[in-house]
C-alpha cells in the first residue's frame, strides 16, 4: 500500500520551468510518477516536455485533478506557494526548498494543521514509494520495493541506510525525508502513525540526529502506540556542543539533544539503536528474518 505517494499520485510542480524543478520533476516522471502539471506565474500556456504549465495552482488543479504539489520555489516565496497549493485543494505538499523563514513556517504549520493537509518539509529530499512514485530528489534507483518504512531528518543518511537495506536483500514500503529545519510540516510521530496503519509496512527505521527532542517524543509514541518493530539511528555522536551541524535543527546545548542522550531515551523504551548506518540496516535484517 505504502504511504503519502503512490499510483494515485497526480503531481503538480510549482517551479517546473526552473532548472531544479525541471530536472527533478522530469526525473520523477521518468520513474513512473504521474506528473500532470507545472505552475509558474506568467508562463501559463507553455509546456515542459509535454507537461502543461499554468499561471496558478487553482487553474492547474481544475484542468488536471492534481492532488500533490512539489515546491521548487525560491525561499522568499515558498510559503506563499504552499498557501496557494492548499487553497487550491491540494492535500499533500512536499517542499524541497531550504531556507524558508522560520516565522513564516510557524504560521504555515498552524494553517496546515487546521486544514488536515499533509506537509513534508521544507528543506527535505521528499517522499519515495519504490515501484510506485517518487516526489522529490531521492535517488530512487538505489531502492527496491519491500516492507521497511523509513523516516529521516537527514537526506543523505536516508540514501545510505536505504542502500544498505537493498544490499541485504530488503526493500522499502515508503521513504520519507521530513526535513532538517527546526519547524517542518510533519514530525516523526506523524509519519510513524502512518506506517503503523500501513498494510505494506512491517518494520520501520527512524533516522534522527542531534538537537531538539523529537526523537525522545517519538520514543514515547513508539512504546505506547506502535505494534510494529522500530529500529533507530542517531547521527551526530561526535558533534561538539554548541555547534550547528548541517541542519538548522541540529544543535546541542550541554547534555540536552546529544546523540547519546537520544540513544539512551530510545533504548529505555525498548527500541534498538544502531551505532552506524550499516549496523542499523543489519538490525532491520535481523528483525525481518524473525
Amino acid at each position: 500500500m505504502a504511504i503519502l505517494v503512490g499510483a494515485e499520485t497526480r503531481l503538480l510542480v510549482q517551479g517546473l520551468t526552473g532548472s531544479e524543478g525541471r530536472f527533478h520533476g522530469l526525473r520523477n516522471r521518468a520513474y513512473g510518477t504521474r506528473l500532470v502539471a507545472g505552475v509558474t506565474p506568467g508562463k501559463g500556456g507553455q509546456d515542459v516536455e509535454g507537461v502543461p504549465i499554468f499561471d496558478t495552482v487553482a487553474a492547474a488543479v481544475a484542468a488536471t485533478d492534481a492532488n500533490t504539489a512539489m515546491v521548487f520555489v525560491p525561499a522568499p516565496f515558498a510559503a506563499d506557494a504552499m498557501y496557494e497549493a492548499i487553497a487550491a485543494g491540494i492535500r499533500t505538499v512536499v517542499c524541497i526548498t531550504e531556507g524558508v523563514p522560520a516565522h513564516e513556517m510557524l504560521d504555515l504549520y498552524a494553517h496546515v494543521r487546521a486544514r488536515g493537509v499533509t506537509l513534508i518539509g521544507p528543506n527535505c529530499p521528499g517522499v519515495l514509494s519504490p515501484g510506485k512514485a517518487n516526489v522529490g530528489i531521492i535517488p530512487a534507483e538505489i531502492f527496491r520495493e519491500g516492507s521497511v518504512g523509513l523516516v529521516s531528518r537527514s537526506g543523505t543518511l536516508t540514501y545510505q541506510i536505504g542502500h544498505e537495506l537493498t544490499q541485504l536483500g530488503l526493500g522499502n514500503s515508503t521513504i520519507v525525508g521530513i526535513g532538517g529545519d527546526p519547524i517542518v510540516g510533519s514530525s516523526f510521530i506523524d509519519i510513524l502513525a502512518r506506517f503503523e496503519a500501513d498494510e505494506q509496512t512491517e518494520q520501520v527505521v527512524m533516522v534522527g540526529e542531534i538537537g531538539g527532542d523529537e526523537e525522545e517524543k517519538a520514543a514515547a509514541f513508539i512504546e505506547a502506540e506502535m505494534s510494529k518493530p522500530v529500529v533507530a539511528y542517531i547521527a551526530g555522536f561526535t558533534a561538539p556542543p554548541g555547534k550547528t551541524m548541517g541542519h538548522a535543527g541540529a544543535i546541542i546545548s550541554g547534555s540536552s539533544g546529544t546523540a547519546q542522550a537520544k540513544k539512551e531515551a530510545l533504548e529505555a523504551r525498548g527500541i534498538r539503536v544502531g551505532t552506524t548506518p550499516t549496523e542499523t540496516a543489519e538490525l532491520v535484517a535481523e528483525l525481518a528474518r524473525g
